[in-house]
């Protein structure tokens, strides 16, 4: 780490503002823009509360809802005209506080002691390359915070890493995506908790503000848990979105709705136990009309759903951890089938020579019945959808010795974040009857839910499989139920086959111990 100076600064400057502790030097310096101008470092006593490194969409509208609620804050990125944007974005929403620069120096001395900064860039090496970039002008005390979508054991590593230096480290998941981070998202910090009273008061305003609830932002726990939970959000996120297709599948394939129809049943959902962020923007997109053609924007957006990878580390952890996580994993099988959309076209035309249309037709429904059904399923699915979620975070809190509070979680979820719905309230309520509470399943609010519900979920789930309809979603969620409710399954007879051909031995249940059988003779004794 390099040693304070005093060298001149290049800042980005609203004319309407002093910049705390600088002065105008000659005018000849200033550029051709009237908003930028050379500074230099006269009297340091007021510099900014705060930096922020990385200004793609989520970080650029974070810096501003930090200046928003009045914290002035420096700003940097690698490609300039990403500043100059911030600025002038700055400049335009109410002369906020917000301050950019074009070389890493300047922006971490402009920042007070003990300096906080927060990165939002792309998770992996670019992370590690402005790690190196800033902790280079960082002295001991100071704090770099990690707000990407960043894998928990990099969060770990950089963390012992950034110790030896003498400087603090958290790995803080963000979610609400451009709208949240610029008025309210839900934040997850994980990793130093010295750091994390740093910036405790700028978080606690930054964040979701939910009546009742209050910010959606609290200490997560140790290491690397700010980020293993922010990846399972993302996680329930998918299985979320996918149950939302689904439901929309069924109901456009079979039941004929109309995206006007649509768009009136998925508003109406979102006045009940579905109320949430992502049933309300799906409303909203069955009623946009195409401004490039005819008809809706919905029937012209292409068949094949992105990722970035956190849906992926979450079916790993799961079955790294022996969690079952069913309707999240059939969420991301999914999006990789739905990625095949050339070889899908020609397996259509296959099937379709063969007497298989998209949709197997002859199934006459009742329309006010099936979308009333298709509610319950889609609420019984969300369910089974949480449960594993929050099971996997248990698994891993236990494992690493963090502490998880499930029940905090729900609450900071319920604001500002993706998954954010009415639904998230009675998660924590169920927690806060019973912190140790096995499964989501098993609460008794959330059994009573299921069991209403679970006859019609089993009649969506079997007219989408007679009609040739895919809900994988759906369908392992009801699987996932009737597997957890049964106390006994066909699990012996598989342990029965491991043990006949690699002796891997098994338990009884009538007797205590370790058992093996020599199956092969016994079964050629009875063949002879």
């Amino acid at each position: 780490m390099k040693s304070r100076s005093s060298s001149s600064l290049f800042c980005y400057f609203h004319p309407i503002f002093d910049f705390p502790g600088f002065s105008l030097i000659s005018p000849e310096s200033i550029s051709k823009r009237d908003h930028i101008v050379r500074l230099t470092m006269a009297a340091a006593t007021k510099p900014t509360r705060i930096g922020l490194a990385g200004l793609a969409v989520m970080g650029q509208n974070l810096a501003l809802n930090i200046a928003e609620k009045g914290f002035p804050i420096s700003v940097y990125n690698r490609s300039t005209s990403k500043v100059d944007e911030t600025v002038e974005r700055a400049k335009k929403e109410g002369d906020l506080p917000l301050y950019g620069f074009h070389d890493p120096e300047s922006f971490v001395k402009s920042i007070q002691k003990p300096r906080v900064i927060i990165m939002l860039v792309k998770a992996g090496s670019p992370v590690d390359q402005t790690i190196k970039t800033l902790s280079a002008y960082l002295e001991k005390g100071d704090c770099i915070i990690d707000g990407g979508n960043e894998w928990y054991e990099n969060t770990e590593r950089r963390e012992k890493a950034m110790a030896e230096l003498g400087l603090l480290y958290l790995g803080m998941g963000v979610s609400g995506g451009e709208e949240g981070a610029r008025n309210g998202p839900s934040m997850m910090p994980g990793g130093s908790f010295e750091a994390f009273k740093y910036i405790e008061d700028i978080l606690l305003k930054v964040a979701a503000q939910v009546p009742d609830s209050g910010p959606c932002v609290t200490y997560i726990g140790k290491g690397g848990s700010g980020n293993f939970v922010k990846m399972v959000h993302n996680g329930i996120e998918y299985g979320d979105m996918q149950l939302i297709a689904e439901a929309y599948d069924v109901l456009k394939s079979v039941g004929k709705l109309s995206n006007e129809e649509l768009h009136s049943v998925f508003a109406e959902w979102n006045k009940g136990e579905l109320l949430s962020f992502l049933i309300e923007i799906t409303a909203d997109i069955f009623g946009i009309k195409d401004d490039k053609g005819e008809g809706y924007l919905v029937d012209k957006v292409l068949d094949k759903t992105g990722m970035k990878g956190t849906g992926k580390w979450t079916v790993q952890q799961a079955a790294d951890l022996s969690v079952a996580a069913p309707t999240i994993a059939s969420s991301l099988d999914a999006r990789f089938l739905s990625g095949l959309k050339e070889e899908r076209v020609e397996a259509a035309k296959v099937f379709k020579a063969g007497g298989f249309g998209d949709i197997l037709t002859g199934q006459v429904v009742d329309k006010k019945q099936l979308i009333d059904d298709v509610r319950q399923a889609l609420y019984a699915s969300k369910i089974c959808s949480y449960a594993q979620g929050m099971n996997l975070i248990r698994a891993k809190s236990i494992e690493k010795g963090w502490d998880l509070k499930l029940g905090e979680l729900a609450r900071i979820w319920k604001g500002g974040c993706i998954i954010r719905a009415v639904f998230l309230d009675w998660i924590k309520k169920a927690y806060d009857r019973n912190p140790d509470l096995a499964n989501l399943l098993v609460d008794p609010e959330f059994a009573k839910e299921i069991i209403e519900r679970q006859s019609a979920w089993r009649r969506v789930v079997c007219l989408a499989i007679n009609s040739g309809i895919s809900t994988p979603g759906m369908s392992s969620s009801l699987a996932y139920f009737d597997t957890y409710r049964r106390g006994r399954l066909p699990a012996n007879l598989v342990q029965a086959q491991r043990d006949y051909f690699g002796a891997h031995t098994y338990e009884r249940v009538d007797v205590e111990g370790s058992f093996h059988t020599e199956w092969f003779k016994i079964a050629r004794q009875l063949k002879n």
